[in-house]
Order: structure tokens, then C-alpha cells, then sequence
């Protein structure tokens, strides 16, 4: 349960990740059509959106992991007082695993923001030239 919530969290998040191409493809034109329509209003924005995406998501993935990591630590030092509490070695086992899914989390991250970013540039690098301190 505790998983599938973050899960989906995350899936709602990636959602600009997910449609970029066919944003780009809906909204900037091809270089045969490139002087029908101004494309560089829609590749800022759509900068923004995704540098904002992008922050957002890494924010709650370390936040999470942070919270989770200090679980861990509070339930081992438990653990070292009890060690025939098989319920504590439970619980402490599901956070670890928790916390592992977290990390891993990061390097999907990692993936998703590299991808979008590869499509962003391909497809605006004409239009829209970001700012050089970003």
C-alpha cells in the first residue's frame, strides 16, 4: 500500500515527461512550417514547466527519502534493544526496502528528465535558447 500511493504520485508528476513529444509535435512547428508560427513563446514555457517538474519531483523523492532514512535510523537503534522482536525486524525490513525503492527512484528520475530534455532540445534548440546560469 505504502508504495503504490508514492507510485502513483510519482506517475501523476512525470505526466509532462510523458506527453513532451506530442506537445511538441501538437504545438512546434517542423522546420518546413517554422515561419507560420512562433515557437519560441511555447518552448519557454514549456521550459519552465518542465525545470519546474523537474525540481518538483526531485524535491519530494529526497524529502521522502529523507523521512524514510530517519525511520530506518530510529528503528535500528529500537532494533538493537530488542532483538527478539520479530515485529520491529518486520517493520524496520519494510522501511529499508521502502527507502531502496526511494533511491532507485532517483535514477528513474535521472532517465525521465534526461529523455524529456533530449526531445526538448531537438525539437526547440531553434526556437528558444534557455538562460546560460541554468
Amino acid at each position: 500500500v505504502w508504495q503504490r500511493k508514492e507510485m502513483e504520485l510519482l506517475k501523476v508528476m512525470r505526466t509532462i515527461d510523458d506527453r513532451i513529444v506530442h506537445e511538441l509535435n501538437t504545438t512546434v512547428p517542423t522546420a518546413s512550417f517554422a515561419g507560420k508560427i512562433d515557437a519560441s513563446q511555447t518552448c519557454k514555457q514549456l521550459y519552465e514547466s518542465l525545470r519546474e517538474a523537474h525540481a518538483s519531483r526531485d524535491r519530494v523523492i529526497k524529502n521522502c527519502i529523507a523521512q524514510t532514512s530517519s525511520v530506518v535510523k530510529r528503528l535500528r537503534e529500537e532494533r538493537e534493544k530488542n532483538l527478539d522482536d520479530l515485529t520491529l525486524l518486520k517493520q524496520l525490513r519494510k522501511e529499508q526496502t521502502k527507502l531502496k525503492w526511494m533511491q532507485s527512484e532517483l535514477n528513474v528520475e535521472e532517465v525521465v528528465n534526461d529523455r524529456s530534455w533530449k526531445v526538448f532540445n531537438e525539437r526547440c534548440r531553434i526556437h528558444f535558447k534557455p538562460p546560460k546560469n541554468e
